[in-house]
């Protein structure tokens, strides 16, 4: 398992996601946005809108997490619980099998268009602003309330990592959709 141990890592990387988002799909006409390589795949914006699902709960998790443990007691390598480790596996995007979304993350078949590259754009903006701020405060606090079981709570610094490396799995995922489309056309 290879792991990021520091904010500042996570930071390149989520500023590197939101430069290829921007470069990569901001551009991008509807239908090619919309194109899904098969019925139950998703399309470029159905990536970005499982993120987005997701950051609408982490972020504001995440900003109440980092301003209650910033009280100088800050730690800055992240140290991984049994649950950390498995969550982060499960999301890798060198891990190639796929895993069940739970429904209400899932967003198959939705009516969707270009705000939500914005919103995806401004929760990377947010994301940035937690690294910075993580700098801060005690990484290895358990405060985070795992979305789909609240009663069970990460760290935050593996909180910030899923979050990160999650996004990276499935930006790749959106690129590899958008090889499809470019195949295609030239077919």
């Amino acid at each position: 398992m290879t792991t990021m141990n520091t904010p500042e890592q996570l930071l390149q990387i989520t500023r590197g996601l939101k430069e290829t988002v921007t470069a990569d799909f901001a551009s991008l006409d509807l239908s090619t946005l919309n194109f899904k390589p098969a019925p139950d795949s998703w399309s470029i914006l159905e990536c970005l809108e499982h993120l987005n699902r997701y950051s609408r709960y982490y972020n504001p998790a995440l900003a109440k997490a980092i301003a209650s443990n910033s009280d100088g007691n800050f730690v800055q390598s992240i140290s991984y619980s049994w649950l950390g480790k498995k969550s982060l596996d499960m999301v890798r995007p060198g891990n190639m099998k796929k895993n069940k979304t739970v429904k209400h993350m899932n967003p198959n078949n939705s009516e969707l268009d270009r705000a939500t590259v914005e919103e995806f754009l401004q929760h990377q903006k947010e994301l940035l602003d937690l690294l910075q701020e993580a700098k801060k405060a005690n990484l290895n606090k358990k405060a985070v309330p795992v979305e789909f079981f609240k009663l069970l709570k990460l760290r935050i610094g593996e909180t910030l990592e899923f979050v990160v490396v999650h996004q990276e799995r499935h930006v790749q995922q959106a690129l590899r959709v958008k090889q499809q489309v470019s195949k295609q056309a030239a077919a």
